[in-house]
């Protein structure tokens, strides 16, 4: 046999196959392309001149390791369709008398020239592609910063190591399949969806039960940082869920419909459930798998946008003062020194200081039950029930918002950062209290919706009722309270940031080392680089399961255009008209394609609650701009659902009517 017999019959494959071999080509020379560019970009050392670069490395080191493994589910999942589409045509071979191993010939030479083709055109996108990313990530962390052009040798091997592998995997479990089948086994390979699909009622319960599970994760955690733990938790259970449902749900939801003989025998009810039934069995799983990627877009990319546009926020909700200066237990000594080195400073710099507070305090980490507070060691912050707890003098309190109330040895008055407190009577440690007002207002501290640990200002009657309190709590000696500094500072960037390091390094050198000094205008550029590093990530993963998101669409569409030529004609011969069969087909592909979407919000809604909260975690806790940001990323992505929809429709109406 000619040596070039096969690989011109695999091009010849290829090429008629063009239909479904073009996109899939795409696909991966987006995905080789995107891998090589967030790994280039990893290691550009151009990266290390950004303050903050460590924590955009890690990022971008996350983003890489994401793509990577994407790649590897997506690639294996579109190859999985077209083999499906082609068993018949390769059966077809086998029956004509091509054996086995000359199928597998022609299976390698078509990896080949795929490989090998979507490879040097990923790498070269990559490359082209990778300065004007790079560019945009600085952009989005507002730094300037010289950059060289280079082709990073590393990143072109990675990628081509690891698409490499992957081909060859494919191709292997394709050869694999091709031989334990039987020829008529792959003639009908196609049509295996043919036969009803069978009511799977473990499967619904357990889908039931973990999409249940996972909604009630999200809507009762209370806790932020509980959030973070339970997120993926949560995440993984709708997943399951969302599978077990779209595959066995839809299923047993139909079947019912079919047993309901009032409902089901109307024309149009009668063609719609009885198709839907075979639809829903040959498409739950690209459904589900939509429905999974459309969360993702949506939840990266609401999330990630309002971290960006909050950044003000975020820094005002962390720094309520520009300047804050702690230390814990501060000896009276050192609170007049740290005193006199922040007025020296004063005196000194050109920068102007204002609205300058200082208190001491006690702070304690408290378990609430109704109105008795147990104070607790170490920090169990993940546990919604436990709470921060700041006592004052009414000295103190006073002298802060100028004030004069008085308050008897058993009298307090109290403030929530969060919910009103609501009590008339309070318990510390058993001992009570009663509550003579709470107060709504206080300058250290805001109210607000959503607070990573819950805050309560307690004051008390003097240092003794303090003193009563720690020996209850701890039972030792009362030593010292600790010390607060506050103030908003005025000038030019760099005078700011001569005026906080020579005002840290004094404190640090002729107080204590363990004193803490941060300053808003010093934080901004971490903020920067972290919100500005999550906004190019949640774009850039965003497009990529977008990416994928049409390309499954589109796969869906063929796969049905195919499959309902023959309902087409078989409708027709039983006496539907033209404009009758074609209005059914059109409202099942309509109502089968916008359930991913609207489950995909359903997801998001359900979720809500959570993401906030874990917002929260990251300083931001504008709630308004969150769901502005929701809203109008739902509105934008289903506007680009739609049109993807327009576009396959095309590609679906072409095959049913050929």
């Amino acid at each position: 046999m000619n040596k070039a017999f096969y690989p011109k019959l695999a091009w010849t494959n290829l090429v008629k196959n063009k239909i479904t071999y073009l996109p899939y080509s795409l696909a991966c020379i987006c995905s080789i392309a995107m891998f090589y560019i967030m790994h280039s970009i990893s290691i550009n050392m151009g990266i290390n001149n950004i303050p903050g670069a460590m924590e955009v490395e890690k990022i971008l080191g996350l983003g890489t390791v994401v793509v990577g493994v994407f790649s590897v589910i997506f690639l294996f999942y579109t190859n999985s369709f077209l083999m499906k589409r082609r068993k018949k045509e390769i059966g077809l071979y086998n029956i004509l008398g091509m054996g086995k191993n000359h199928i597998a010939k022609m299976l390698f030479f078509e990896t080949v020239f795929i490989s090998t083709s979507c490879i040097i055109v990923g790498l070269i996108c990559g490359v082209l592609f990778s300065r004007l990313i790079f560019l945009l990530l600085l952009k989005a962390l507002s730094f300037k910063i010289p950059f060289v052009f280079v082709i990073s040798m590393a990143s072109v091997k990675i990628t081509a190591i690891l698409f490499l592998g992957i081909f060859c995997i494919t191709m292997l479990t394709n050869l694999m399949h091709i031989r334990l089948a039987k020829p008529i086994e792959l003639l009908k390979g196609g049509q295996v969806g043919e036969k009803e699909p069978k009511t799977k009622w473990l499967m619904v319960i357990l889908g039931i039960l973990s999409l249940g599970t996972g909604y009630g994760i999200a809507l009762l955690v209370e806790s932020p940082l509980l959030a973070i733990t339970l997120f993926f938790v949560a995440a993984l259970l709708v997943i399951f869920g969302t599978y077990s449902l779209f595959t066995a749900g839809s299923i047993v939801l139909l079947k019912k419909l079919r047993k309901n003989k009032k409902f089901y025998y109307q024309i149009n009810h009668f063609t719609s459930v009885s198709s839907m039934i075979y639809r829903m069995k040959q498409n739950a799983v690209g459904l589900a798998s939509i429905c999974i990627l459309s969360s993702a877009v949506l939840v990266m990319l609401s999330t990630t946008v309002s971290l960006y546009i909050g950044m003000d926020d975020a820094l005002n909700s962390r720094f309520p003062q520009d300047v804050m200066v702690q230390y814990n237990n501060a000896k009276q000594e050192n609170i007049e020194k740290i005193d006199q080195i922040i007025n020296d400073q004063k005196n000194r710099t050109t920068v102007t200081m204002s609205d300058e507070i200082s208190y001491h305090y006690l702070s304690l980490i408290s378990r609430q039950e109704d109105t008795s507070f147990t104070t607790v060691e170490g920090s169990p912050y993940t546990d919604a029930g436990f709470n921060l707890l700041t006592v004052l003098t009414i000295d103190e309190y006073n002298k802060m918002e100028n004030k004069d109330i008085e308050l008897s040895s058993n009298e307090v008055l109290i403030y929530s950062n969060s919910d009103a407190y609501s009590y008339d009577e309070i318990y510390i440690n058993q001992i009570p209290f009663r509550v003579k007002d709470e107060i709504h207002n206080i300058k250290i501290e805001e109210k607000s919706p959503v607070v990573i640990l819950k805050g309560y200002y307690l004051i008390v009657k003097d240092i003794d009722t303090i003193r009563t309190i720690y020996e209850g709590a701890f039972n030792k000696e009362f030593q010292n309270l600790d010390y607060f500094v506050g103030f908003n500072v005025e000038g030019e960037d760099a005078d700011l940031s001569t005026f906080i390091n020579v005002l840290n390094q004094e404190l640090k050198n002729e107080v204590d080392t363990s004193i803490y000094v941060d300053c808003k205008q010093l934080r901004r550029e971490s903020f920067f680089t972290l919100y500005g590093g999550l906004l190019f990530l949640g774009i850039f993963l965003g497009t990529l399961f977008l990416m994928a998101t049409t390309l499954i669409i589109y796969y869906k569409q063929i796969s049905e255009g195919y499959d309902d030529q023959e309902r087409y004609a078989i409708m027709q011969k039983v006496g539907m008209s033209h404009q009758e069969v074609k209005k059914t087909i059109q409202s099942q592909i309509i109502m089968v394609f916008f359930l991913p979407l609207l489950a995909a919000v359903i997801h998001i809604a359900v979720a809500f609650k959570m993401i906030i909260r874990l917002l929260a975690v990251l300083n931001l806790v504008n709630i308004p701009l969150f769901f502005g940001c929701t809203v109008v990323t739902i509105l934008i992505f289903a506007i680009i659902y739609a049109v993807v929809y327009s576009l396959t429709a095309r590609a679906y109406y072409k095959i049913v009517k050929a």
